[in-house]
């Protein structure tokens, strides 16, 4: 984890590497819950008796799971010292260069790219790697806007 003092110290940082967050298992069942709520139960998620046979050879998560995952990942990467709230404000790009096994832990790796004054705070832009441990190619790879306010 990479803990700045201050927007002044995270400017600074602009092009440093983030380190590695912890491994989070994307099990059967988180795939199955992320399913139901959001209403995506195509088979190649939700249906290991099914997937054995198809592409993958296992159920797969959703990209959007995989995406979902960058919030709480991206929290043990970046910490800003008083700072009243950071908030997200998008992504320039997404892409999922591999898919995600059921039953595969990930974990995800940062880059500050830049850090831009805006009012009242910054807009940092963070390109986060999620991979699994075989490490061939990433799952997930984004770049990720922030904005966090003094």
């Amino acid at each position: 984890m990479s803990t700045f003092a201050s927007l002044e110290a995270l400017r600074a940082a602009a092009g440093s590497e983030l380190g590695s967050s912890r491994w989070i298992d994307v099990t059967q069942e988180r795939i199955d819950g992320f399913a139901r709520y959001t209403e995506d139960d195509q088979w190649i998620h939700t249906d290991p008796d099914r997937a054995r046979s198809g592409p993958f050879g296992t159920t797969i998560a959703h990209g959007y799971l995989t995406v979902s995952l960058i919030a709480p990942l991206l929290t043990e990467l970046l910490l800003v010292d008083g700072i009243s709230m950071a908030v997200n404000y998008g992504f320039n790009k997404v892409r999922f260069p591999a898919a995600l096994p059921s039953g595969t832990p990930v974990r995800a790796t940062g880059r500050l790219d830049s850090v831009e004054d805006i009012q009242g705070g910054v807009q940092t832009s963070t390109t986060i790697t999620i991979e699994t441990p075989d490490g061939t190619r990433p799952v997930c790879v984004a770049e990720v806007l922030s904005r966090l306010l003094a």
